[in-house]
């Protein structure tokens, strides 16, 4: 065994996108986190020390994009340039510096009335989404041939949008109006500078191309055979440039790496110097195998013992090795806890973090065989980048639960590593919820939950994983700017 002292010391740090909420009467004026079956997160909490976190700051309602930004140590007030350039680049798309790009969605357009009548063609559209935007890739503007249009497709009804070309700026409006059933903007300068002017200019080309091009495509005729759905608008928002930042290993002295299939948090992580790992079938919707993200990130955090997975590289068809002697940050992104809170499917919001709790139990198993042999002592924090209550349906601005542990202080308030080993590492999906379905009996009430977990085993007095078993923690409320300090200043206790 080497000496505790000499052991690598690493994060596995699970953001849970979305995770916050608000007490809903369905299930009895409690949140969907304190209504799931959660035991490993309720360890966690009771194991380690906890707080309420607001992302960016008390009352403000942010964007992932802005909230990752904060919680990494990165000022979104210096630092945000729009978040079309982490989606480009999550989704493939390489930029230089003088590129913009957008965060685009495949949507239906009223061609008679100019309203856009669903922002989101269809959530499930990994098949037609790169058909449709090999369509568009390289398309031609015809008042502005010097320019060039890059198209790559992300996620579910999400693709990345690149302009390359002469006087273009970020600062200007987009296309999409946020809501249904409201009219297609036209994109207006931000300020008076030439550049601004005509970066609208041709972008308001850009999107009548886009859409003439989508109307006459077959595969829209077949969607309205089949009575679904059309996509013959793609909605730009967020025009971005990509940013210029000191890289989170050089801030931080971690060197980190990242799961997220979600292309915008891809996207961020590359601009910040983090290896972007594959994990095969992972896919950052309903459908992903969160197994699979906890073993590329258990690989990642206990290399050189076994090999990392691969890391995407941009731009290109072909992948890299990932780094030979491990990494010391293992973020691993959840997005589906969100897309509940945006579908305002409360059910599943509580199944899946059920899910969630699970695959939080096979990486804990994973990082304790490496901890085993003595090279590593892990540590396992988990939080959200902002609140996606179900009775809303958009981001909100109440803080989300924070709480940090050492893997070995987790595995003796399970009860020793004999229990631990009865986790199973079986590959298993999201849980399938039908319209109108209830949580089963089985769903312990608060008083029930209580009485089963007890007390708290170390760190303060939290012994559960909530939003209000959350403000009873040591670290009280705080902002997410302080996030990476408080990781920091934990490993070396």
């Amino acid at each position: 065994m080497v000496n505790s002292e000499e052991a690598k010391r690493r994060v596995a740090f699970v953001l849970v996108d979305g995770l916050g909420d608000v007490s809903l009467p369905r299930f009895g004026y409690r949140t969907p986190l304190q209504v799931a079956n959660i035991p490993n997160l309720d360890l966690i909490a009771s194991s380690g020390i906890n707080g309420l976190m607001d992302p960016v700051e008390v009352g403000l309602a942010c964007g992932s994009d802005t909230a990752h930004l904060s919680l990494l140590g990165y000022d979104p007030r210096v630092y945000y340039r729009g978040r079309g350039a982490f989606e480009s680049m999550g989704a493939g798309l390489a930029m230089s510096p003088g590129d913009i790009a957008f965060k685009s969605n495949f949507a239906t357009l009223d061609e008679k009335t100019g309203v856009v009548t669903s922002r989101r063609a269809d959530r499930h559209f990994e098949e037609e989404g790169p058909i449709l935007c090999a369509a568009l890739d390289g398309m031609k503007l015809p008042s502005f041939p010097q320019y060039e249009v890059r198209v790559r497709y992300a996620t579910e009804h999400r693709c990345g949008v690149v302009v390359k070309g002469p006087k273009l700026s970020g600062n200007i409006s987009g296309t999409d109006p946020l809501k249904d059933n409201r009219l297609l903007l036209q994109a207006e300068p931000l300020d008076v500078s030439d550049e601004a002017k005509n970066t609208a200019e041709v972008v308001n080309e850009l999107s009548k191309e886009i859409s003439r091009i989508l109307v006459a495509h077959p595969l829209n005729a077949k969607r309205a055979a089949e009575g679904k759905t059309i996509a013959n608008v793609v909605l730009l928002r967020g025009c971005g440039i990509r940013i210029e930042v000191p890289q989170f290993e050089k801030i931080h002295g971690l060197l980190p790496c990242m799961v997220a299939p979600t292309k915008i948090i891809a996207g961020l992580g590359m601009s910040l110097g983090i290896d972007i790992l594959e994990a095969p079938g992972a896919t950052g919707d309903y459908r992903t195998l969160l197994t699979s993200k906890a073993t590329a990130i258990a690989k990642a955090l206990s290399a050189p013992i076994q090999s990392c997975p691969n890391v995407f590289v941009p731009g290109e068809d072909e992948h890299k090795p990932g780094h030979a002697n491990g990494y010391d940050f293992g973020f691993l992104h959840i997005k589906a806890i969100d897309d509940a809170g945006h579908d305002k499917a409360s059910v599943f919001k509580a199944k899946g973090l059920e899910a969630v709790d699970r695959a939080i139990g096979q990486l804990a198993k994973l990082l304790w065989q490496a901890e085993s042999t003595g090279a590593f002592q892990y540590y396992i924090c988990v939080t959200g980048d902002h609140s996606t209550p179900v009775e809303y349906g958009d981001h909100s601005f109440e803080p989300v639960p924070f709480t940090l542990c050492r893997l070995k202080d987790f595995v003796a308030a399970l009860g020793g590593e004999s229990h631990l080993q009865e986790t199973s590492l079986d590959p298993f999906p999201l849980p399938i919820v039908k319209s109108g379905e209830e949580l089963a009996d089985d769903h312990s009430s608060e008083d029930e939950k209580q009485g089963k977990q007890g007390s708290a085993f170390k760190g303060d007095s939290v012994f559960e994983f909530n939003e209000i078993a959350a403000a009873r923690g040591c670290l009280g409320r705080f902002s997410g700017s302080e996030m990476m300090g408080i990781i920091n200043t934990f490993l070396k206790v």
